[in-house]
């Protein structure tokens, strides 16, 4: 338990590192928006190109797990909307609770706990899943919140364009192109990636912690619960069922289910608040899942250990 304790507790004494940067007024609210900015366009993107790119991309994709964590999404997705329709939620709240049991904060904590846990290997490996899965997450996040708000005149153009033009697809994109292709990846180009990169994940942990705030859980904290249930309990369950037939094992199964495992994305939020959603509701959903996280990742990662899946750093030293 305590080896489980080690890869858990650094990530979110970071993330709880921010939000103390933040509570002292050493830095204003202005500063982690601009750091959130620079994760997102810049940091990210490097990272998932780098470790991608260099990776020998026949040995570390598999197409198995793409599709057993994507048909998970989709299985997830239906339960909340259909859930949401039955209990007649208004349109506001399903969209935003729908979208929060979903979702997950797959680039910003779920490639830190799957780095803590498998090293390199594993976050080249969960890289090249991120690059799959986050055109799945944004296509069902856009029909989560739209569906239940059919009435309202949504710019479609402006979100498919959000789509396009995600720095993660490209970025992903991009290395997944270089890694098939087998292109070379000079010493200059990788001496200063390989720096670049050391600084993106503790950036993106200190501004999740930055924009912590207790005061988004001024929403329905039941449906937040709920949400919050849904996204770290059912997905992982889900994903697991899926995993298993589609005879997913090793490390490949520990990060299908760690990534499975990561609480509500920030940008549901973002989102809700441009779309017309429940953006309390959704904020709430965002603090209650990220704060409930560090339990339910001791547990999948004490699971782990127990099905001897479990080999902690054992993929970077």
């Amino acid at each position: 338990m305590w080896n489980v304790i080690e890869i858990v507790l650094p990530v979110f004494l970071i993330i709880g590192l921010g939000y103390t940067i933040r509570r002292t007024g050493l830095v204003d609210a202005h500063f982690f928006a601009q750091t959130n900015g620079l994760v997102f366009y810049v940091c990210l993107p490097i990272l998932l190109f780098y470790k991608i790119g260099s990776a020998d991309f026949s040995t570390n994709f598999n197409i198995g797990l793409v599709a057993a964590t994507s048909i998970a999404v989709g299985c997830c997705f239906l339960l909340a909307y259909f859930y949401g329709t039955w209990r007649k939620y208004p349109a506001p709240a399903h969209g935003a609770f729908c979208q929060g049991a979903f979702r997950g904060n797959l680039a910003y904590i779920g490639l830190a706990i799957v780095y803590n846990a498998y090293g390199d290997a594993g976050l080249t490996r969960a890289g090249i899943l991120l690059g799959f899965l986050v055109p799945v997450l944004n296509f069902f996040a856009i029909l989560a919140l739209v569906l239940p708000q059919q009435h309202q005149r949504t710019n479609y153009q402006e979100v498919i364009k959000q789509i396009i033009f995600n720095p993660l697809i490209l970025a992903s994109l991009v290395g997944i192109l270089w890694s098939f292709f087998h292109l070379p990846m000079p010493t200059i180009l990788d001496r200063s990636l390989n720096i670049a990169t050391g600084m993106t994940l503790p950036l993106a942990l200190i501004s999740i912690g930055g924009s912590f705030s207790l005061d988004k859980l001024r929403g329905d904290i039941r449906k937040a619960a709920l949400a919050t249930t849904i996204k770290l309990i059912v997905l992982p369950l889900i994903t697991t069922g899926f995993m298993l037939f589609f005879n997913i094992s090793g490390l490949d199964f520990a990060i299908g289910l760690l990534m499975a495992g990561a609480p509500t994305a920030v940008a549901t939020y973002i989102m809700a608040d441009k779309m017309g959603a429940d953006s309390e509701l959704a904020g709430a959903i965002v603090v209650l899942a990220t704060a409930s996280s560090a339990f339910s990742y001791s547990l999948l990662l004490f699971w782990l250990h127990l099905q001897g899946i479990y080999q902690v750093m054992a993929y970077s030293q």
